[in-house]
């Protein structure tokens, strides 16, 4: 996946779920290199996207922003039909 040339997937005939994975993978790398922090999918249902943070991103005050701010919009981008949440329990 090559997010900086919007290549979402690799295979465009992968199942849906395995594309977002892999998003949220790539996101994760990022926030892992520069923040210490990462991203992972925890549910799909087809719809809704349930996410949980780790390292310096759990229980960060920002964590919010990050999820609804720059996570879910990325995702919007490729995917606009999903909606994004953090996994019940792992609220900031």
């Amino acid at each position: 996946m090559d997010l900086q040339n919007g290549n979402v997937a690799e295979n465009a005939d992968a199942p849906l779920e395995e594309r977002l994975a892999h998003l949220i993978e790539n996101l994760s790398s990022y926030i892992e290199y520069y923040h210490g922090g990462s991203v992972e999918l925890v549910s799909f249902d087809g719809k809704v996207a349930q996410v949980r943070f780790g390292g310096a991103c759990e229980g960060c005050p920002l964590s919010l922003n990050t999820l609804h701010g720059w996570i879910a919009g990325t995702i919007h981008q490729f995917f606009p039909e999903i909606v994004i949440e953090e996994a019940p329990g792992t609220a900031s």
